[in-house]
This record gives C-alpha cells, sequence and structure tokens, in this order.
C-alpha cells in the first residue's frame, strides 16, 4: 500500500508578501489586479477570505466585499523562485513529486519511509519543519494511502496541520462518514444543493446509495462512479512526476464553477501567457495547442489543432488559446480550465502560406521574430518588477 503526502502552502502568494513585509501580517492582502481595475483575484489571504474574497473573482468584486483590503501586483517570478525552493525541500525526501500547481505538490514517500522508522507522521513533520526553518511558510500536509484521501486531509486542519488518514478500509469508510459530501473532490456548491435534495448531506450518505442510483441522480456515468468511488476512499492513481520535455501545461480549478464568460477568458489568457513563458525559457517552439475544461457534472474535454508553423509567442499562443475557446461555445458552469503546449521543436521553422494574390506576402520570419523579441522583453520585465508591470489589454482574437 502506497503511503502519499499532499502538501499545500497556505494561501502562498499572500503569505509570501506577508513574509516579505511584516507589516502586512494580519490584514486582508488580496494578490491580483487593483480593485479600480478590470482584472481577476491571483490569491487571498486567510483575513480576506473572511470576507469572501477568492482566487478567480473579478478584482472589482473583491474590492466591494473587502474595502479595507491590500491588494498587491502578481509578483509571479519571485513566487516561482520560492515554489523552487520548496522543490528542493521535498527531494529531500522523494523522488517522486507530482506538481499541481507552484504552492502544491503529492509526493510518493512509500520508499523513503524506511529512513524515518517507517513513521510518515514523524516524515511529515520534518518535512514540515524544514519548510519552516527554510522559508518561513506556513503549510499543510495530508497523509494517506491514495491522493483523494491525502488531499483531503490536508484541506481539515488548515491552516498550517497535519491531517493522517487511517489505512484499514473499514477504517477509512468511517473516517469519511460523517464528512460533508462537499469534503469530496469535485464536488461544488452546485453539486452539494442537488445532492441536499435528495437527502444527501454528508459521505455517509453517499455510501448508502448504490452505484446506479448516484449515476441515475447525476444524469452522468462518470460522475456516479467518480462519487461511489470516492465515498468509499478509492483511488488508485499514481503519483506521476511531471514530463516538461513532452509538454508545458497550467490549469485553474476555481473555487465555485464559474459561469462569467469574461472571467474564463481572463484567466486562460493569464495561463497562456504563463505558459509562453515557461515556453521561451525553455527555448523551444510548440507545433500544438490544447485548451482544457471541466464541468461541473467532471465531463472534462480537451481541444487542440496544429499552427500552421511551431510558435512560442503570446500574441500567436493566444490567438489559438481564445479561438478555441470561443468554438466551443461554451453554456455551462466551469469547474476547471487549462492550456498547454506540446510537440516542441528548437529551431523556428516556417511553413509556407499562401498570401493575398494582389499584396506580398508579409514578412513572416522578421514578424515573428520581433514579436518573440517583444515577448522575451515583456518576460524580463515582469521579473524584474513583478507580473504587473506590464499588463495586456482587451485581448480580441482577430487583434
Amino acid at each position: 500500500m502506497r503511503t502519499i503526502l499532499h502538501v499545500d502552502m497556505d494561501a502562498f502568494y499572500a503569505s509570501i508578501e506577508q513574509r516579505d513585509n511584516p507589516t502586512l501580517k494580519g490584514k486582508p492582502v488580496i494578490i491580483g489586479s487593483p480593485s479600480d481595475q478590470r482584472g481577476v483575484v491571483s490569491a487571498a489571504s486567510y483575513e480576506a477570505r473572511k470576507y469572501g474574497v477568492h482566487s478567480a473573482m473579478p478584482s472589482r468584486t473583491a474590492g466591494k466585499l473587502c474595502p479595507d483590503g491590500v491588494f498587491l501586483p502578481v509578483r509571479m517570478h519571485h513566487y516561482i523562485k520560492v515554489s523552487e525552493q520548496l522543490h528542493t525541500i521535498f527531494e529531500q525526501f522523494t523522488p517522486l513529486i507530482e506538481p499541481l500547481s507552484l504552492d502544491e505538490a503529492f509526493l510518493d514517500v512509500t520508499g523513503s519511509l524506511h529512513l524515518w522508522k517507517n513513521d510518515a507522521q514523524h516524515l511529515a513533520r520534518a518535512m514540515k519543519q524544514r519548510v519552516t526553518d527554510t522559508l518561513n511558510l506556513p503549510c499543510s500536509i495530508g497523509i494517506a494511502p491514495n491522493k483523494f484521501l491525502a488531499k483531503l486531509a490536508s484541506d481539515l486542519e488548515k491552516p498550517n496541520g497535519l491531517c493522517a488518514v487511517p489505512r484499514d478500509p473499514e477504517t477509512i469508510i468511517s473516517f469519511l462518514t460523517p464528512l460533508p459530501v462537499g469534503r469530496i473532490w469535485g464536488v461544488g456548491k452546485v453539486t452539494a444543493r442537488h445532492l441536499g435534495e435528495h437527502q444527501i448531506f454528508t459521505i455517509g450518505d453517499l455510501q448508502k446509495r448504490s452505484l446506479n442510483e448516484l449515476q441515475r441522480l447525476l444524469g452522468s456515468k462518470a460522475a456516479g462512479e467518480h462519487l461511489w468511488a470516492m465515498a468509499r476512499g478509492l483511488d488508485d492513481r499514481p503519483v506521476e512526476t511531471e514530463t516538461e520535455d513532452k509538454s508545458i501545461s497550467r490549469e485553474h480549478t476555481f473555487d465555485e464553477d464559474c459561469r462569467d464568460p469574461e472571467v474564463l477568458r481572463q484567466v486562460l489568457l493569464e495561463l497562456t501567457e504563463h505558459v509562453g513563458h515557461r515556453l521561451r525559457k525553455s527555448n523551444r517552439y510548440a507545433a500544438c495547442v490544447s485548451i482544457k475544461f471541466r464541468f461541473a457534472d467532471f465531463r472534462t474535454h480537451t481541444r487542440q489543432e496544429t499552427p500552421a508553423s511551431p510558435i512560442a509567442s503570446d500574441r500567436e499562443l493566444l490567438r489559438h488559446a481564445l479561438g478555441l475557446l470561443e468554438a466551443q461555445h461554451i453554456k455551462q458552469p466551469v469547474r476547471l480550465i487549462g492550456f498547454g503546449v506540446s510537440r516542441f521543436t528548437d529551431t523556428l521553422i516556417l511553413n509556407p502560406e499562401q498570401g493575398d494574390l494582389f499584396q506580398p506576402a508579409p514578412d513572416t520570419r522578421a514578424v515573428r521574430e520581433r514579436n518573440e523579441r517583444l515577448d522575451r522583453t515583456v518576460d524580463q520585465l515582469r521579473e524584474q518588477y513583478g507580473r504587473d508591470a506590464i499588463r495586456r489589454g482587451n485581448w480580441q482574437v482577430t487583434d
């Protein structure tokens, strides 16, 4: 049986800002666009969350909910550096690390337990202490025999908590029985409300329903299977180490299912720019771009396309990303959205394009090299002065 840790840094971006500037401790810190500008919240401290502020919320809404909030620009390059330091700490305990984002990861420590007297809690406490000593940041850790239970456990005693799930199957079911259904990964407010209409309020209530009942109730075979398995603590997914050689991607899971197309668009824009930065930093070009979105009923769709030639500039990446999004005509609430690139080449390859009959074709190589130089300049400025030093305006697919 595996031993999996889920490490989740508590309010990561905001905690870094409060660490770097002690005068911000205890204050509602909101990372993202200013409250008087168009944009979204990237992160919020626990003090700001008490006002209802959460990530991906329009900044103007956050400003109304929390008028005394301290709005700070995103210093993504700085957060990435701290995340790299965190990853170095993880590597001191196991090589099997699956990063989920800059601030959370799954770690399979099964093979390392013998170094810690086969005591997973001893290992986890040592990791927490090392994070505190090295980074002066809080984190919460869940310990369990699988990824779902480990992630659930890390949420139970936040912030700065440590929670271990029982390993015996019967005891796991008993452990889950009293918890609200909202503790299950993928059950947001809409799904929880729907389940409540059928007198399902706790995971124990779910355990009493058959697989067929859940599939009929949710109107989806996949959703029914997911909830049936989660209610019993079943999850056989292995920890998958990052394979950036094959692809570069970034995803965002909304705290609440997103119904606002403008918020979807803005989040996708920021994800695409982040991927573009990593792509250029690796000095590669992508021959395939894709978007991913997951609905409230757990259905996941991926759409991809192949540009005429491999690309690396934000302008071209965004054109494809937003074009793919708009082509889907999404009408349902979205739980997760992501953007990725793959099929890399190390050199700029231009495939011939047909020009206008009465107008000479533009110098495509010169245009693309110019755009790439511009993006690299923007990358450097953002690394030096923070992500909000330069922000893209109201980007349109036809730009």
